[in-house]
């Protein structure tokens, strides 16, 4: 049972995640509770317009939504598959549910899936073009 300062993210996937009750977290913090490092966090923090800790002086100070953020970005990322510009698109229509079955993808992101793809492979065979 859950220690009662600490509550759950109600997400079937993440029910082993526990968030202290708490205002603010340090990203050390943030990497311990979301088993990030925290140069992906500050990454993720570039990439994804959404996450934005508040910052003050050199220090970065995450709140419970910010957690839960990237605990969706991190299962978008890692568990479902998802390319960042993917995760993305998906933040940016605003389901912010985590999933515990595969995601239903629609047209649209299926078909942006495969531009980025098409995009990447592209780039690669340039590259390699070059190279030999």
């Amino acid at each position: 049972m859950a220690n009662p300062k600490n509550t759950s993210i109600s997400s079937a996937k993440q029910l082993e995640i526990d968030i202290p009750d708490k205002k603010y977290f340090t990203i050390g913090e943030v990497s311990e509770i979301c088993d990030l490092k925290a140069h992906v966090l500050r990454y993720w923090e570039q990439v994804f317009d959404q996450l934005e800790p508040v910052k003050r002086s050199t220090r970065r100070y995450y709140q419970r939504k910010d957690i839960e953020l990237v605990i969706e970005i991190r299962s978008l990322l890692h568990d479902q598959g998802f390319t960042i510009p993917g995760a993305k698109a998906r933040l940016a229509k605003g389901k912010h549910a985590v999933t515990v079955e595969a995601p239903k993808a629609d047209d649209s992101s299926l078909v942006g899936q495969l531009q980025n793809l098409r995009t990447e492979i592209a780039q690669f065979k340039r590259y390699i073009q070059t190279k030999y």
